[in-house]
Order: structure tokens, then sequence, then C-alpha cells
């Protein structure tokens, strides 16, 4: 890896890993950094151009962001972790599990897709338009708008049938109104083998506008798939 990846760690345990959505940074998950240091070892960061990691010189792709996530794990000598992601880091979350699913013990998709379609059109539009709008001029901060805006309209572009791969334990996590459509969320959750699925209300945004509810599901989660004496490290 080109780069060195910013992250904020706390607490002890089994790792678990969390990653922010597209424009963000670690401290998005405050609220869940703060409930699951108390049984985890939480490591919270700051994707490839987000918060204080730096651009570097690789492609700005979900590709490169889950080829960073695994450079990072090694660099930290964690073999096998949680992973929990949000939006886009769902997005690198879900790639990266596909990818080295021997590393993820359990895995937490909130607000994630498959692909642009799974995001409503209202939401989607706006997007592409500012992206079209961004490619076009020079200045700095408009070629980095551009990078950000592109993912979403270019990225992922995961086939569901790849998700019968995916054999550790998942969870689908949406919010009622999220941007995300539903159907295209119990699309994901219905082709991942044995995954749960937990629509928690309010929007795409529920970890940190309703982290009560959100950390509850979580944590239902993670006591219900715990395994006593397996190794995780």
């Amino acid at each position: 890896m080109d780069i060195s990846l910013y992250y904020e760690k706390r607490g002890a345990g089994e790792p678990l890993v969390l990653l922010h959505g597209n424009g963000e940074d670690g401290s998005y998950f405050l609220h869940q950094m703060e409930a699951f240091s108390r049984e985890f070892l939480v490591y919270a960061l700051d994707t490839r151009g987000h918060g204080r990691s730096p651009r570097g010189s690789a492609p700005f792709t979900i590709s490169q962001f889950a080829e960073d996530l695994l450079a990072f794990l090694d660099e930290q000598g964690l073999k096998r972790v949680n992973l929990l992601g949000f939006s886009d880091g769902g997005n690198i979350a879900l790639t990266f599990a596909l990818r080295h699913p021997e590393r993820v013990r359990r895995l937490v998709l909130n607000g994630a897709n498959l692909n642009p379609r799974g995001v409503k059109a209202w939401v989607q539009l706006p997007i592409v338009l500012g992206y079209q709008i961004a490619s076009r001029l020079k200045s700095p901060k408009a070629r980095t708008n551009a990078e950000m805006l592109g993912l979403m309209v270019h990225e992922p572009q995961i086939p569901p049938s790849e998700l019968a791969g995916l054999m550790m334990p998942v969870l689908v996590i949406a919010g009622t109104r999220d941007m995300i459509r539903e159907d295209h969320t119990r699309l994901m959750a219905r082709e991942i083998p044995g995954a749960r699925l937990a629509l928690i209300p309010g929007n795409h945004f529920i970890a940190r506008r309703n982290p009560a509810a959100f950390n509850r599901a979580v944590w239902s989660f993670f006591q219900e798939t715990a395994v006593s004496g397996e190794e995780t490290l």
C-alpha cells in the first residue's frame, strides 16, 4: 500500500473494524466506538482520501479500498476480524469479504448496495448530475468532488450470484427510510446464505441518528453468532 491509513483504536477483545461512508471519516461511528469498545477492540478507519488518511496515488475505487483494508490488517497483525461497514464502507466490507473470506469472522452491512441501481432514483439523480458538473471543472476541489461522487455513480458492481460465497455470519441492516431501496436490501439478505435482516426506524444514517436501536440490533447479532473458544485473532 502506498499510504498508511489513519485510525482510532479503543477497547479490548475481539477486533471489530468500522468502515465509514463516502465523504466521511471514522468519527461517524462515535456512538458505536463508545458502545462496542466495552467488549471489542474497535478500530475506526479513515479510508483512502478521507478524513486524515492521504489520497495516495493508487486508484480511487472500492476495489482499492478493499486492498487497503487487507494491508491495514496485515500491518496490525489482525488475522481475522469482525467487520462493520456503512454505505460505501459497507460496499468495501462486502468486496473485502468476497475476496478474503478467511479474514472475516462476522460481517455487518449497513446501507450497502450491490450496484448504483440499488440507490433510490431521487437520491441518485443529483449525485450523477453533480458528478457530471464536477468532472468538467479543473480546480483541485472539483477533482476531489468528482472522485467522491464517481464512486457512487460507477460503483459497486457486484453480481447478486456472488453473495452465495459468503459463509460467515452476516447481518444486513438498513433504515426504514433508507436511500437504498428496500427491495435491494432484502435481495442482498436473501442471496447471502443464512443472513439476518434488520430494518431500523430512520433514514440512511441510523448508526448516528438512532444509535440505541442500531446498536441493539448489532449486539444481538454478535451475541447470537458468538462461538465460545473460537480463535478470532
